[in-house]
């Protein structure tokens, strides 16, 4: 939603979007929430146990619940969860209620970011980790293409290079409002 007083960043896992995220909401001067952080302090669990334990669609759940809290905040910046996208409803609280912005990254850097991690539930048990990625974008991509007001394809920069990168494409695409403060 444009104009709009919150920021979302989608993407695939390894996008970056909690590395940039943070220094995004250091030059906007807003709080960076990120949505599996949110969840795993909420639960006292990590969403690897919560995706063994209670299973994929359990979690989809908690975190369609967690961004419906979210998205209700003003002056936000949201880093979601790859899969975040792939429930309708999350797709239309996004829209709704931020500027959101599709950190795009090939299958190429992806292994790269990823290649030391072994907390992502989706890839701990995928035998090869490439055609899992294939198979994640080929389903995910086009979603996040339709979701994002803004595209950004990430290159073999810094974290820091690429928030400044970003920050100033959303100077030029990004008609952030004021957040209406409320009084108790």
């Amino acid at each position: 939603m444009n104009p709009s007083p919150n920021l979302f960043l989608i993407g695939p896992m390894g996008a970056g979007k909690s590395s940039i995220g943070r220094r995004l909401a250091e030059h906007f001067r807003m709080p960076c929430i990120d949505l599996d952080t949110f969840i795993e302090e909420r639960t006292g669990a990590s969403v690897a146990t919560i995706f063994e334990i209670e299973g994929e669609a359990s979690f989809r759940r908690r975190e369609s619940a967690a961004l419906a809290e979210l998205s209700s905040r003003e002056g936000i910046l949201l880093a979601t969860g790859g899969g975040a996208v792939l429930v309708p409803g999350n797709r239309a609280l996004l829209h709704a209620h931020g500027f959101v912005v599709w950190l795009q990254t090939g299958i190429e850097q992806q292994l790269q970011r990823l290649e030391r991690d072994r907390k992502r539930p989706l890839l701990m048990d995928a035998p090869e980790r490439r055609a899992r990625l294939v198979e994640l974008a080929a389903e995910r991509n086009p979603i996040y293409r339709e979701l994002a007001e803004l595209t950004v394809a990430s290159s073999n920069e810094s974290c820091q290079h690429a928030a400044t990168r970003i920050a100033e494409l959303l100077e030029l695409h990004w008609q952030r409002t004021p957040t209406t403060l409320t009084t108790p």
